[in-house]
């Protein structure tokens, strides 16, 4: 391609309302281009991107078989509302009406649709195992679109769906998936994850997320500094090897006036937060179905951990999703909230404690007593609780649940997630096949998706510089996802010859195969080398007349200061 054929769309100053590097280096590169809140225009260069990225996944998608379709955006209502996530799926859903005031959405997943496919169009056992993909548009209606392309409304999802006739066959496709997203984001060149993860409102019974690292990451995951364990912070077992100490202390009330938090309180009595427990109420399962269960439900936990949201409403006795109960519920409880302690006894409440606190003596809690603390706190002599379960987040140091070395934690960006979904919407929408006993069987399924423009903002979040992107080095350099590979760059010329020697170079590159652009734009060279490492071609080669005198190019690597002066054999064989 000629860059005075091509519309390089560069801008020299950063977007104002670009929120994090890589969606400020995809409009400054021209890859993107913003048209309303949440949604992007893929420019050209961009689109080149894209498509390579896309490329690997079909390859890596066909090699275990997977049938490529493609189903429509557009997606009827009465699909939604057979399996049930008509209402329950939430805003994100963008619901509308056609001409003929029948009710449709825009697909942010599709399930349904899979489904209602593979129910009319297969018939018995002997046709399965069978797995469908697409590479589409996908829309969700965000609340909040932020991150460029990383959180948009619109993006370019490929979601992949299988059925099985039982829970082995299940298992052995997702873990040919697991291994088909090991190797596509291994040749992508990325740092990443897998992660056990919670399989959320899609259902189902096993899940992975895949997560490349980056502080921009909205999610934390954790993983062993000697093993191979990893998972959400949100599935993460905390452990507790620990054994509880005995009392040493008296129980002691202590004025803590206008101090409700342990922070506070610790300082004041110069302790360490770890040696406070603060107290959660929540709201519990109690309803006319369940009239057994708690109306409230206190959770305790060590005053420096955080409550783990997904573990606690997991409990029987706490509701779902979880709730914290309001100021007015915790004053007719008869507790002051900011002061709540952990005898709760006389309140007739269930109390359940994380597993660090359950360990804890001569520790300080609230009082159940207005601006005051009590000092010297130890389960069984000065309190009771109902029960005891892991409801805190992990945190640095903690030991793996493998009990192969500690925990760390960082920030990942998810990439791809996959679930054995089980029968949840095959049984809703009554996709059965005739099993080998002739008799009509309800089908597994499995769901995985990945988020093709997602990846392409999560590896600049990982590669960049101050110059601009640079696109990761991939084990195969022809899986390099750069709209480019090569630059070839000629200097001005009084005869033209710098113009026409580079003009050569670019053909036979190009009847080689190679992914190259000559920049043959009328403008300085300094303008052409800062749009070109703005953009993160990986390789340039300049075209002077000075160098040609002695038969020599010269190279650059992005992302280096070295340069080299070559002859063409040399650079050929270099592509």
């Amino acid at each position: 391609m000629k860059a005075s054929q091509f519309t390089l769309a560069t801008l020299r100053n950063t977007p104002s309302d670009a929120d994090v590097i890589s969606a400020q280096l995809m409009i400054k590169a021209g890859l993107i281009r913003k048209l309303a809140s949440g949604l992007y225009v893929w420019m050209p260069m961009g689109l080149r991107v894209l498509k390579r990225v896309e490329k690997i996944v079909r390859e890596e998608m066909e090699r275990i078989d997977a049938q490529e379709l493609l189903m429509p955006v557009v997606q009827p209502a009465e699909l939604w509302q057979e399996s049930g996530r008509w209402e329950d799926y939430g805003a994100e859903l963008l619901r509308f009406k056609d001409r003929h005031n029948r009710d449709f959405v825009l697909g942010p997943t599709h399930e349904e649709v899979i489904t209602d496919i593979t129910r009319n169009q297969l018939n018995s056992y002997k046709q399965l195992p069978c797995t469908y993909y697409q590479i589409q548009t996908k829309f969700r209606d965000e609340i909040r679109p932020r991150f460029g392309v990383m959180r948009a409304r619109e993006f370019t999802m490929k979601d992949a769906y299988s059925f099985h006739i039982d829970k082995d066959s299940l298992a052995q496709t997702y873990q040919d998936f697991y291994d088909a997203y090991e190797r596509i984001f291994t040749r992508l060149g990325l740092d990443f994850r897998a992660v056990q993860a919670d399989t959320g409102s899609i259902g189902g019974f096993a899940s992975h997320e895949f997560h490349v690292l980056a502080d921009s990451g909205e999610d934390d995951i954790a993983f062993s500094t000697e093993s191979d364990y990893s998972a959400n912070v949100e599935l993460a077992e905390a452990v507790c090897i620990t054994t509880r100490p005995a009392p040493s202390k008296p129980r002691t009330n202590v004025d803590t006036p206008n101090m409700p938090t342990c922070q506070e309180v610790a300082e004041y009595l110069g302790l360490d937060l770890t040696c406070t427990v603060k107290t959660l109420i929540v709201k519990g399962s109690h309803s006319d179905d369940a009239p057994d269960m708690p109306k409230l439900v206190a959770l305790v936990l060590r005053g420096d951990h955080t409550l783990n949201e997904l573990k606690a409403q997991k409990l029987p006795q706490v509701k779902a999703p979880l709730e914290m109960a309001t100021e007015d519920e915790i004053k007719t409880a008869g507790l002051i909230k900011g002061y709540i302690g952990v005898d709760l006894a006389q309140y007739g409440m269930t109390v359940i404690v994380d597993k660090s606190a359950s360990v804890m003596a001569d520790f300080v809690s609230g009082a159940n007593i207005a601006n005051k603390h009590t000092t010297g706190m130890n389960w069984e002599r000065d309190a009771v609780y109902t029960e005891v379960a892991d409801i805190r987040n992990v945190v640095n140091g903690d030991p793996s649940p493998d009990g192969k070395g500690v925990l760390q934690i960082k920030r990942g960006i998810e990439v791809g997630h996959i679930f054995q979904l089980g029968n949840k919407y095959s049984h809703a929408l009554g996709c059965t096949v005739l099993g080998k006993e002739g008799k009509p069987v309800t089908l597994m399924m499995g769901c995985y998706g990945i988020g093709v423009s997602r990846i392409i903002a999560a590896s600049l979040e990982q590669n960049h510089d101050d110059k601009g992107c640079l696109w990761a080095n991939t084990p195969d350099p022809a899986d390099n996802i750069a709209p480019f590979y090569v630059a070839v760059v000629p200097m001005k010329s009084k005869d033209g010859n710098a113009e026409a020697k580079a003009d050569e170079l670019y053909k036979i590159l190009k009847s080689k195969g190679v992914n190259v652009l000559l920049d043959d734009r009328d403008e300085r060279a300094g303008v052409k080398f800062a749009d070109l490492e703005l953009i993160g071609i990986p390789h340039r080669i300049v075209v002077s007349e000075r160098n040609l005198t002695d038969g020599k190019y010269e190279y650059a690597k992005r992302g280096s200061d070295d340069k080299a002066l070559l002859e063409l054999d040399e650079l050929l064989a270099k592509f």
